[in-house]
């Protein structure tokens, strides 16, 4: 489970729109955003799109009319992903794999009954990404000429880092993990801003793009980032389950009225009877101390000149290999040379 500690940042965030991001470079949670296209984009019975050999495509929609969206605006993406997760996570992956697997039966089991909306809403929460999916969006995004960095450990933290070392503007991601690795500026809704149903149920609502400043976050609170990570492992992180009975505005208390993760070690034993289930200060360090790859600026723009937009390797790999419309992916990709034009003419001299 992803942190949660939304009661905290709702009280600070803020509603933008693209046109507030103009110009400005956004390194994206690839993991998050690519999960998020395949759960959404599916037919009514929940079946991803594939192609003619049975692959799926849904991510490869998703990422090509999205990212041509955000160029439109004047948005430098630079995608982030995930490399060899932390030890501690092993238990999270484990519990979401056998959620998936049970959904997924699930999602059998209603679309046999002719059961749509259940069997969608299960197909969703079924959803998963292997080797094919990441391989084949780091090949899309190189024939669009959109830059990628592969993170050596969390995407999270490779973002947030390269956030803080003024490489980009702000980290894009739904899950609330970005503040306890130090992103100062996170874009929520990135992937997902516009008209949604909701899970579930025949009710569609706007969900709008959102910023939060870590700053504003800490301040609101009068704590650090370190109490904060306090906070989501009392709550419970990727890396421990966190503690029964306490929940954000508790653990606010408690992290606040400790001067130390091992006075609030030695509180939650003696009031509740209860133990971290993995070692604290390991978890503690795996937010404060993250594995990333340091980058300066020259390096980053140096990724960034490599990445050139091939049109028509494009065209072949979205229509002639994955059986997209022509006509569709040929519009989208007269955007995205037309947004890099636009990009040249303003004389910034790089990518970023």
């Amino acid at each position: 489970m992803a942190v949660d500690i939304s009661k905290l940042v709702s009280v600070v965030k803020q509603k933008i729109d693209f046109d507030d991001l103009s110009g400005k470079g956004v390194a994206i949670d690839a993991f998050n955003t690519i999960y998020q296209f395949l759960s959404i984009i599916r037919q009514p019975d929940g079946t991803p799109l594939r192609d003619e050999h049975g692959r799926v495509t849904s991510h490869l929609s998703g990422l090509l009319y999205r990212t041509s969206n955000f160029l439109e605006y004047g948005i430098s993406p630079v995608f982030v992903f995930d490399g060899i997760p932390p030890v501690l996570k092993e238990r999270t992956l484990q519990a979401r794999a056998s959620r998936r697997r049970e959904a997924e039966r699930k999602w059998e089991a209603a679309r046999a009954e002719g059961m749509l909306a259940e069997a969608r809403a299960y197909a969703m929460v079924s959803t998963k990404i292997n080797k094919e999916i990441i391989d084949s969006s780091k090949e899309l995004l190189e024939l669009m000429g959109i830059p990628y960095v592969q993170a050596p450990s969390e995407g999270e933290a490779q973002a947030a880092s390269m956030v803080r070392d003024g490489l980009v503007y702000a980290s894009a991601s739904q899950d609330y993990d970005s503040f306890l690795f130090g992103a100062d500026i996170v874009i929520r809704n990135f992937a997902l801003s516009g008209r949604r149903k909701l899970q579930g149920k025949n009710v569609y609502v706007n969900v709008e793009l959102e910023r939060i400043e870590l700053e504003s976050l800490l301040g609101r609170f009068g704590i650090s980032r370190r109490q904060l990570v306090w906070i989501g492992m009392m709550i419970g992180t990727d890396f421990n389950s966190g503690i029964r009975g306490i929940g954000p505005m508790t653990a606010l208390k408690i992290a606040k009225s400790h001067a130390s993760l091992r006075e609030i070690t030695a509180h939650i034993k003696e009031k509740y009877g209860k133990e971290f289930d993995s070692d604290p200060e390991e978890v503690e360090r795996l937010f404060l101390e993250p594995e990333v790859t340091g980058m300066s600026m020259s390096d980053f723009n140096e990724i960034g000149k490599r990445c050139s937009l091939d049109e028509e390797a494009l065209v072949d790999f979205m229509c002639r290999e994955h059986g997209f419309s022509e006509e569709r992916i040929r519009k989208s990709v007269e955007k995205l040379s037309a947004s890099r034009q636009k990009r040249g003419q303003r004389g910034i001299g790089n990518w970023m």
